[in-house]
């Protein structure tokens, strides 16, 4: 694991000291969060007992963004439900939402805290991010009224949105991002009527913003925040429940980043009993530090330096057309057997690896995925499996996937391929791996025992391959290329929602 060492600021934190540094360089930082809940069953509470809970995560959550600013980072990302938690109906969460205001309306909470009537939290947040001049990044609940005028009107009277928001280092309110893919469970919220694409400026760089779903289920918000808007990087509140082999948190968020080629701020609830830990800061050349922890109870602050504009770094990766290289192959890979295997309620087409060293190519539908690669040994109680998967993806959300991947089994039984393992003892030596993808879309992913990241052992290829540069260092949990077809997604939810 990459981890943070304070000898490598004791330079930086000196230009810091001066602003961003002549480097073009800031230090971000990331704090995975063990929140405070509010217990396992939902219960109506009133609004000073909501308070008086929020104010116990926001105590712990100030605490770690002084240590993050005393330790130079000019911007910090707090996880999604971090101040409330997430044991709620629509009707116990009403008393921890607050009004949140248009940010374009010039407002400091800690300098004017009454001026939107009661907005204690949003006047906390304020003043963290102005007492310790750093800028802040929080998830929080906006209420909105409605009447009978608008005909998607709750019929309670509002709406209740899942909300970012962020406080300049002077405390002024400069952000709000309402959720627009909310996860299958997130009933107590309501759909913005259109996606929001929202950024913000600062003297090191441009930034946009959205929360956990949006990473995944469909392609706006995130998408276009890239490409048409021209973020640096994007802070990336989540409550993030790991899905092994292939959604794990920090091995999706860290292939997100290379996948887009932007910086990405990723910070998770610490819930281990849920399977909810992984939080790191990934750059567009691969991960720079993250923090993934199944044993304690204990919240992680992480930080690093980043390129403020990482288009024009020199290690920033040239463009992929991923299907390239797949396209030319002319397949003389013996034909081998294949069976089906299931991975997150997907039915994938696998093929044994029954060799130390080959050549194996398996097809689902349009999308044929290659394989070579090398063993430094064929173990008999590991077994490891070729897989293409190109279909709909319909449980806990509709969207469309084309994915290759080379996973280890959980045991020798071919049945148990894509079920969740976390322990390997296979090494290789080499790899390369490449698909038939009718995307641009694919985020590059591998993952090694212990859930590991590799950073500085693979590259990709512009012609779309997937390859090791030398020996892995560790063995092998799943090597995949994970594509999302956007164009082939089923309507988003919000046109059929009442």
């Amino acid at each position: 694991m990459v981890c943070f060492q304070l000898s490598t600021y004791a330079f930086f934190l000196f230009g810091a000291a001066l602003g961003v540094s002549a480097l073009d360089k800031y230090v971000a930082a990331v704090y995975e969060h063990a929140a405070v809940l509010s217990g396992v069953t939902p219960k109506l509470v009133s609004p000073e007992d909501a308070l008086k809970l929020m104010n116990k995560n926001l105590d712990i959550l100030e605490t770690a963004i002084k240590e993050a600013a005393e330790q130079g980072a000019h911007i910090i990302v707090t996880p999604e439900d971090g101040i409330y938690g997430w044991v709620f109906t629509r009707q116990t969460l009403y008393p921890y939402l607050e009004t949140i205001p248009d940010p374009q309306i010039n407002w400091n909470p800690c300098i004017d805290p009454e001026r939107f009537g009661s907005t204690q939290v949003q006047e906390r947040l304020s003043c963290i991010a102005r007492n310790y001049s750093i800028y802040v990044v929080a998830n929080m609940g906006d209420k909105k009224p409605c009447n009978g005028s608008d005909p998607k009107c709750p019929s309670d009277g509002r709406y209740q949105y899942n909300t970012n928001v962020v406080y300049d280092s002077e405390g002024k309110f400069v952000a709000r991002y309402h959720k627009y893919n909310l996860f299958a469970t997130e009933t107590q919220f309501n759909y913005p009527k259109e996606p929001e694409f929202i950024t913000f400026n600062t003297s090191f760089g441009k930034f946009g913003m959205f929360t956990c779903a949006d990473a995944l289920n469909f392609r706006e918000p995130a998408i276009s925040l890239v490409e048409r808007f021209h973020v640096d990087s994007i802070v990336f509140p989540t409550a993030w429940m790991n899905t092994l082999p292939l959604l794990d948190a920090i091995q999706f968020h860290s292939a997100w980043a290379m996948g887009m080629r932007v910086n990405f701020l990723s910070a998770n609830i610490h819930k281990p009993s849920l399977d909810i830990t992984g939080s790191g800061i990934f750059a567009p050349d691969g991960p720079k530090v993250y923090h993934y922890d199944m044993k304690t109870q204990k919240g992680k602050l992480l930080l690093t330096e980043l390129d403020i504009h990482p288009r024009l770094s020199p290690t920033y990766p040239p463009p992929v057309n991923w299907s390239v290289y797949a396209s030319s192959v002319k397949d003389v890979s013996p034909k081998t057997p294949v069976f089906n295997g299931t991975i997150y309620n997907d039915t994938f087409t696998f093929t044994e690896l029954s060799r130390e060293a080959g050549n194996y190519t398996v097809c689902q539908k349009g999308l044929c995925c290659y394989l070579s690669y090398k063993m430094a040994e064929k173990r008999k109680d590991e077994v490891y499996a070729l897989g293409a998967f190109d279909e709909l993806h319909v449980v806990e959300g509709e969207y469309y996937l084309q994915i290759c991947t080379l996973l280890k089994c959980k045991n020798t039984d071919l049945k148990t391929c894509g079920q969740p393992v976390d322990t390997a003892h296979t090494r290789f030596d080499s790899f390369s791996l490449s698909g038939t993808f009718n995307t641009s879309y694919v985020f590059p992913e591998v993952l090694l025992t212990g859930i590991h990241l590799a950073p500085g052992e693979f590259q990709v290829l512009t012609d779309g391959r997937l390859m090791s540069k030398n020996s892995l260092s560790k063995p092998v949990l799943s090597i995949s290329l994970f594509g999302r077809w956007y164009e082939k997604d089923s309507p988003h939810p919000q046109y059929a929602s009442p």
